[in-house]
C-alpha cells in the first residue's frame, strides 16, 4: 500500500538471531497542485543483493524529540526540564492529540510568553509534505513526506464506506528485500521514530477535519478525529523497528489527551514473519490485528519471494502467528500476493489450507491480493480465473478468504508500490 544527503553507505548488517524486535484502481486519478518533480537525495545504501537481509538500520542523526515520542510522565519531565510547570505537558498534549493543533497562537491556555518555545521544543516539524497525489475520485490520497534528514517516506489515506484507513510507514525503505515489492528493492535507509510514525496519523486527521478527503459529510469535519483504522503496511518492516512501532501504537491507543484514543482493534501490524518480533508483540498484550505476509505455503518458493523465510520457515512463522491468536483471541490475517504462474497454483492453495487447519479452526483469515505492478518487475498479477480458483480451493478447506481491494494503484499507492516516488 489497503513513499538524503546521507552518511556514507554502510554494508547490510548480518542478520541477527533477534533483531530490535521487529486498491479499485483510479479511473480518473489526478494530482494535487502542479509541482515539479522533486529530486531525490542520494540513497543511504546501495540496492541489496538478491536474498540479502538488513536488520540493523544505518546510523543517522536522530529526529528531533517530539511529544509523541514520550509517555505522559516523560512529557512532564521534559516540560519541567525546560523550566516550566509540569502541568503544561497535559495542556500541550490536549492541543496535539485531542485538538490536533500545532499553531502556538491557538493555544490560548498557555502563557503567550512560552507558547512558541514549548511548540519549538516538543512539537517540532517532523514531516514536510512534498507531493500529494489523488485517486479513486478523491477518496484515496498518497502523501510523500521529507523527513528532517532528507529521507522520504509515504503514507496513503483511504475512505471506505463507514471507515477511514491510513496506511503508514515505519521505516524509510525496508531491509526485508522481497523481490516483488518496490520498497524492499530500494533497501533500508533508516528507522523512523515513534513521533514520525504517529505524525502521519495526526496529519491525516487534520486533513479529514479540513475536508480534503472526498466523501463523508459535515459531521466528519465537526469531529476532529475520524481515522478509524491504521495499518502498518506502508514502507518498512515495523517489527524490525520494534521499540518505535510499539511506542507509536501506545500513543495511538492511549485515551485522549495522552494519545489519540484509537481502538487497538482498528490497528493492524503487518510483518513478513519476524518470529521473535511476533512473540514480543504477543507479550505486549495489545489486541491489535496481526497480518502475516506469507505469499507462499512452501519453504522452497517462500525462500525466494520472502527472504526472511531463510531465517524463520513457513511453519515457524505460522506457529508464531497461532501463538498470537491464542494469547489475544484476535484472528490473524494471512496476506498472499497472487503472482501469475509463480504462487497461484491450486495445489498451493490446498497446501496453505491444510497448514492453517492443522493448527486449528477459526483462527485465521486469508486475504489474497492481486499483485500490483512495480517498475522493472518480471512478475504480474494472476489471471482472474486462476485467482478465483485459488480462493475457492481455500474456501473448500473452510478457510475464510476475501480478495483484498487494491486502492491507489494508479498513483503507486497500492500494496507493494510505495518507493518514495516523488515524480
Amino acid at each position: 500500500m489497503t513513499d538524503t544527503p546521507a552518511p556514507a553507505s554502510e554494508p547490510a548488517a548480518t542478520p541477527e538471531p533477534a533483531p530490535d524486535a521487529a486498491s479499485v484502481p483510479a479511473s480518473d486519478a489526478t494530482s494535487g497542485p502542479a509541482t515539479a518533480p522533486v529530486a531525490l537525495p542520494e540513497p543511504t545504501t546501495s540496492r541489496p543483493e538478491p536474498g540479502e537481509l538488513t536488520f540493523r538500520a544505518p546510523r543517522r542523526g536522530k529526529p528531533p524529540r517530539h511529544l509523541a515520542d514520550l509517555a505522559p510522565a516523560e512529557r512532564k519531565e521534559a516540560v519541567e526540564s525546560l523550566g516550566h510547570q509540569g502541568f503544561r505537558a497535559k495542556q500541550l498534549s490536549t492541543h496535539y492529540f485531542e485538538r490536533l493543533e500545532d499553531d502556538p497562537e491557538q493555544m490560548t491556555d498557555l502563557p503567550k510568553a512560552i507558547r512558541a518555545e514549548l511548540v519549538a521544543d516538543l512539537l517540532p516539524t517532523l514531516l514536510t509534505p512534498i507531493v500529494q497525489r489523488v485517486a479513486d475520485d478523491g477518496q484515496t490520497m498518497k502523501y510523500a513526506w521529507r523527513l528532517h534528514d532528507g529521507a522520504i517516506v509515504e503514507s496513503v489515506l483511504m475512505r471506505y464506506p463507514n471507515r477511514v484507513t491510513i496506511c503508514i510507514s515505519s521505516q524509510a525503505g525496508c531491509g526485508m528485500n522481497c523481490p516483488f515489492c518496490a520498497t524492499g528493492q530500494a533497501g533500508l535507509t533508516r528507522n523512523m521514530s515513534a513521533g514520525e510514525i504517529v505524525e502521519q496519523v495526526v496529519w491525516a486527521a487534520r486533513a479529514l477535519r479540513r475536508g480534503e478527503l472526498a466523501g463523508g459529510g459535515d459531521e466528519d469535519r465537526e469531529a476532529p478525529l475520524r481515522v478509524s483504522n491504521v495499518v502498518f503496511m506502508g514502507m518498512g518492516e515495523a517489527l524490525a523497528n520494534y521499540k518505535a512501532a510499539i511506542g507509536a501504537i501506545r500513543r495511538l491507543t492511549d485515551p485522549a489527551p495522552d494519545g489519540l484514543g484509537l481502538s487497538a482493534r482498528g490497528i493492524t501490524m503487518s510483518t513478513v514473519g519476524l518470529v521473535p518480533g511476533i512473540d514480543k508483540l504477543t507479550a505486549e498484550g495489545i489486541p491489535v490485528t496481526l497480518a502475516l505476509s506469507l505469499h507462499a505455503p512452501d519453504d522452497e518458493l517462500r525462500n525466494e519471494l520472502v527472504p526472511i523465510n531463510t531465517r524463520w520457515s513457513v511453519d515457524e512463522a505460522l506457529d508464531a502467528a497461532y501463538r498470537y491468536y491464542e494469547a489475544t483471541g484476535r484472528r490473524v490475517s494471512i496476506e498472499y500476493a497472487l503472482i501469475r504462474d509463480m504462487n497461484d497454483q491450486g495445489w498451493r492453495a490446498d497446501l496453505l489450507g491444510e497448514k492453517l487447519n492443522r493448527r486449528g479452526r477459526g483462527w485465521v483469515h486469508v486475504n489474497p491480493i492481486p499483485l500490483n505492478p512495480t517498475p522493472g518487475s518480471k512478475w504480474t498479477a494472476s489471471r482472474p480465473g486462476v485467482e478465483q480458483n485459488f480462493v475457492e480451493r481455500l474456501r473448500a478447506h473452510g478457510i475464510p478468504t476475501t480478495i483484498r481491494d487494491t486502492r491507489g494503484q494508479d498513483i503507486d499507492g497500492a500494496c507493494g508500490q510505495l518507493a518514495a516516488s516523488t515524480a
